[in-house]
């Protein structure tokens, strides 16, 4: 696993949800998708995917993959952050679905 504090994306509603989780942990932890513990181990990939659609949605956290994973709702978007699950995560580091960006 790298070390780092805490990643950030934001997912615009017409994306998946749960494959914006597993593509970033996958980046995060240089590990192919496929090769990562499923998602549904971890919460229901399809709740995942209904929340941009969801009236009064605010946040979800959970853990997987050795991270904590907080879903919140964006101005514009779904905003995405996960932290080793030891690091608090904070609203500091963001940045768009195309990138992930990092904090140390």
């Amino acid at each position: 696993m790298n070390s780092f504090e805490s990643t950030s994306v934001s997912v615009a509603a017409d994306d998946q949800l749960s494959m914006a989780i597993i593509d970033l942990v996958a980046q995060t932890t240089d590990t192919d998708p496929v090769e990562l513990e499923p998602l549904y181990h971890a919460i229901d990939p399809d709740l995942l995917d209904s929340l941009p659609g969801e009236t009064g949605f605010t946040s979800l956290e959970f853990s997987y993959h050795g991270y904590t994973v907080v879903v919140r709702e964006g101005r514009d978007a779904i905003e995405v952050s996960i932290a080793d699950e030891s690091v608090t995560i904070d609203d500091s580091t963001e940045t768009d679905l195309a990138g992930t960006g990092s904090s140390t």
